[in-house]
């Protein structure tokens, strides 16, 4: 699953086509690295990493747009590991001081840093580079924990933004020794609670990579409050906004009361073989109706919504993804970037 949330591909240039152009080691990566791909049997860099790696190394700033599936989180963060593989640093001085992370990668939820941050932790071991997750729904003290794992000092911090914007408040985390950081899921991140905390981490005049498959009107009016927007290079992949061509849709026009029988008969009459069923609700009261629903006609399903505590939501996605359960009824929560491929035991 690591392999197909990073968007490596084994022996392809990215598909539609392309060439199969340069190679990892080609790019200039460092072996440590190139070690870390191999642990996620990764193996040709895909369109978008061709694009981004070259001048991300460079210390380029940047704005990346390309479709989900695309392999954007490798196109980020292989390029930033090796900019703090080039440039190595003492460790953060006393573990009893605040995190002082090099590295930040902001994500939206925590099942996607859980995601992201496997894939960070497969790059960073051969490297000897230490990977921390920061996410929210619990005491003060529960972030103090995370952030004080051994081992201590974390080169690379992923967080969500509550738990980011606490954890400063807090004292728990430093800035100063900063050189990157990535707002993954950018549209779900550009709001007025979270500019505040931007304005905070930009002041450290870090490089910036923003990385979205949309990218909300605005979004360089929002970021030239606190940076230099035209410095930033722009990343585009020619299948944005396309549908992949394996992907299949129907459209079924519904009147508001014929949704849920016919919800009903799709769910009834679909083969144990047919694989997963992501059903997208509009609030978290509406998968826990649905939800409801789906028990008293006993349709085995898993929920998932923001409204849950921390620890109701642990392992949710991870046990639909391994198979466990073949629905979940969901938010938007989980249509933010992860990989809802099928992990093989």
């Amino acid at each position: 699953a690591a392999a197909a949330a990073a968007g490596g591909q084994r022996d392809s240039g990215g598909g539609g086509g392309e060439p199969a152009g340069p190679t990892f080691a080609e790019l200039g990566l460092q072996p440590a690295l190139l070690a870390g791909l191999e642990r996620l049997s990764i193996g040709r860099p895909t369109a978008v990493q061709r694009l981004a790696i070259p001048a991300l190394r460079r210390g380029r700033s940047a704005l990346c747009a390309a479709e989900t599936g695309s392999g954007k989180t490798l196109a980020y963060l292989l390029p930033l590991l090796e900019r703090l593989l080039g440039r190595p640093e003492a460790p953060a001085a006393e573990a009893e001081g605040p995190a002082a992370p090099r590295g930040l990668v902001v994500l939206p939820s925590r099942e996607l840093a859980a995601q992201v941050g496997a894939v960070a932790a497969a790059l960073c071991a051969p490297a000897g580079l230490a990977v921390r997750g920061l996410t929210g729904g619990g005491a003060a003290g529960g972030l103090r924990r995370q952030l004080r794992a051994p081992p201590p000092g974390p080169a690379v911090l992923l967080g969500t933004p509550g738990a980011l914007r606490e954890a400063l408040r807090r004292r728990f985390l430093a800035l100063e020794r900063l050189r990157w950081m990535v707002l993954d899921e950018a549209d779900s991140l550009m709001d007025e609670s979270f500019t505040e905390l931007l304005e905070e981490i930009l002041a450290h005049r870090t490089q910036v990579v923003v990385v979205g498959a949309t990218f909300p009107a605005g979004l360089s009016e929002t970021l030239a409050k606190f940076t230099d927007v035209d410095r930033f290079v722009t990343f585009s992949t020619q299948s944005l906004h396309h549908l992949p061509p394996h992907v299949q849709q129907k459209f079924v026009r519904l009147k508001g009361r014929d949704k849920l029988p016919e919800l009903l008969q799709l769910l009834k009459e679909r083969p144990s073989s047919a694989g997963a069923v992501l059903i997208f609700c509009n609030s978290a009261s509406t998968v826990n109706w649905l939800g409801y629903i789906l028990d008293d006609h006993r349709i085995k399903h898993l929920r998932l919504q923001g409204q849950m505590s921390a620890t109701a939501r642990a392992g949710i996605f991870a046990s639909f993804q391994k198979g466990d359960v073949s629905v979940l009824v969901c938010t938007d929560l989980a249509s933010r970037g992860l990989d809802t491929s099928r992990w093989k035991e």
